[in-house]
């Protein structure tokens, strides 16, 4: 059973934003619904964030407190880099998920979205010394472009920023050591397709582990030709492209109200 987020009472944006925020607004509370859809969530303390488009300095993130499958366009809480709030509503913010997204979002002008998780798999393999391994077909597209950061607490301080961005780079796959997964992506499509290709990578290691025996790891030399493979498979439209239309056809059959 989905929650009611009209009990809410939200007043819509739908008109008082551009076309294309608007639609950068409908994608991201579709990529929150869908995390929950997967069980990937935390209660409400993870965050994904989707920059307004036409600007630098302007993000869209999550209203603390309400559940992911309570989210909606309108719901959703514009800030600048400085964690201020640009539109009038009574929702706060995750003071941890400002620090990072602002962090990333600052740098990376190519991350139009940047996901972040806490799953049981993703946090078990970022506890491991080793990290990801080359264990499945999935795995040589994440280890191809994935990047590690220690973990230094909740991430409440500024200072942590330029470590954070050091240790990110130019990579799309972030393990935070001890702490979760993160994303990022040209379209908030993208991030959500790398995440579910990150956390399926994660429970295959936790399962493979767990089975005792000795494991077989794939050969470097074809994790070196993964984005190669990668833009073959998916004809060269990015494997986001290809999966979203449908994924929000599934939400669509459980609940639209994402899209208020």
């Amino acid at each position: 059973m989905t929650s009611d987020p009209t009990a809410l009472h939200i007043p819509s944006r739908r008109n008082s934003v551009s076309e294309a925020e608007w639609q950068t607004r409908v994608d991201l509370a579709a990529a929150y619904r869908l995390v929950a859809l997967f069980h990937w969530d935390d209660l409400v303390f993870t965050h994904i964030t989707a920059r307004v488009p036409g600007t630098d300095d302007q993000f869209l993130i999550n209203p603390y407190g309400l559940l992911f499958d309570e989210i909606t366009a309108s719901s959703l809480v514009k800030i600048d880099m400085q964690g201020r709030k640009i539109d009038d509503t009574p929702f706060e913010i995750n003071p941890a998920g400002f620090t990072i997204h602002s962090a990333i979002h600052a740098v990376r002008h190519d991350a139009q979205c940047v996901l972040h998780t806490h799953t049981l798999n993703g946090i078990a393999v970022s506890a491991q010394k080793q990290g990801v391994l080359p264990l499945s077909q999935q795995s040589i597209f994440v280890l191809s472009s994935l990047a590690y950061h220690d973990y230094e607490g909740v991430a409440l301080r500024d200072d942590e920023k330029p470590r954070l961005v050091r240790d990110l780079g130019d990579k799309k796959f972030f393990m935070l050591r001890n702490h979760g997964l993160l994303t990022v992506g040209s379209s908030v499509a993208d991030a959500f397709q790398s995440m579910y290709l990150f956390e399926t990578v994660c429970t295959i290691q936790v399962r493979a582990q767990a089975g005792g025996g000795e494991l077989v790891h794939v050969d470097p030399r074809i994790i070196e030709t993964a984005g190669q493979q990668a833009r073959q498979v998916t004809r060269g439209q990015g494997a986001g492209n290809l999966i979203w239309p449908g994924l929000l056809r599934r939400l669509d059959r459980v609940d639209q109200s994402y899209r208020t």
